[in-house]
């Protein structure tokens, strides 16, 4: 058994004084709270509640290829690839939300799913966690993003987008996440 398989501090060391909502919408609620700090010292504390889980989704086909989804992120400034995401609301079953999302923004659909990861997120000042699947069995169809979405889709070797989690050109944490992952359960991919 790992020394790491039980937490080594289970208790909550905050003690919340007084909570307050500032913010909410239908994707993520903000707190502000006064807080006693772990140290004993009087302090404030922000959090981002997220209402959905982060859902991300690697296909592969029988090729060796994998999609990456391009957009502009609002939030960034700029433009990132990815692999098809999307948000499934709390209580939801994430893999229904997968297969609608590889649909919407890939056209895709697959008879093989496997959850190859549950992850947290910016743990430090939000609560968002997410899961990724590897998609395999890959039909190719069209895609169907929300209006709010304007995407690029490409098709390429899964090596090539590995690479380019490696070198920086994908930034975001649930690809790298998910790729890096897929690394490691089909090396075959990487070579």
């Amino acid at each position: 058994m790992s020394r790491f398989s039980k937490p080594l501090h289970h208790i909550n060391p905050w003690k919340i004084k007084e909570g307050k909502l500032v913010y909410d919408n239908p994707w993520i609620a903000v707190h502000h709270d006064n807080v006693v700090t772990p140290g004993g010292s009087n302090g404030i504390y922000g959090t981002v509640h997220f209402k959905n889980l982060a859902i991300g989704i690697v296909p592969i086909d029988e090729e060796g290829y994998t999609w990456l989804v391009g957009q502009y992120r609002y939030a960034l400034k700029r433009w990132s690839w990815e692999i098809p995401e999307g948000g499934c609301p709390i209580g939801t079953n994430p893999l229904t939300t997968a297969k609608r999302e590889l649909k919407e923004e890939a056209g895709l659909k697959a008879q093989l799913w496997t959850k190859i990861a549950e992850f947290d997120l910016s743990n430090c000042v939000s609560d968002e966690s997410g899961i990724i699947f590897i998609a395999e069995g890959i039909t190719i169809g069209a895609s169907e993003p929300d209006e709010s979405e304007e995407l690029e889709l490409i098709r390429i070797p899964f090596k090539e987008s590995y690479d380019m989690a490696l070198n920086g050109q994908i930034r975001d944490a649930v690809s790298i996440i998910g790729l890096m992952k897929v690394a490691q359960l089909r090396p075959e991919l990487v070579k």
